[in-house]
């Protein structure tokens, strides 16, 4: 198997079990206020994980890549983190 479809998958697992984990510890909480504070610290992990999980897509597909395809690759992340980290 690819070594980088192997590191994008494991990113995925990890951000599951850190979301999953979240949730449990949000039930285990059990107020609305602290809650909505461990929800908040999960807004740091989907950003992240998109733009490790995509850097590391284009770095093993960089050499079929063309220069053209990349940049527009990188627009369309950009595009996706202003929508969703813009206020």
């Amino acid at each position: 198997m690819d070594k980088f479809v192997i590191s994008m998958a494991t990113l995925r697992m990890i951000s599951g079990t850190i979301e999953i984990a979240a949730a449990l510890f949000m039930l285990r909480l059990a107020q609305v206020d602290k809650a909505l504070a461990v929800n908040s610290l999960l807004a740091i992990v989907g950003p992240t994980v998109l733009i490790l999980t995509t850097s590391i897509g284009l770095v093993g597909l960089a050499d079929k890549l063309s220069w053209g395809k990349i940049a527009w690759i990188f627009a369309g992340v950009s595009c996706l983190l202003i929508g969703i980290l813009k206020k």
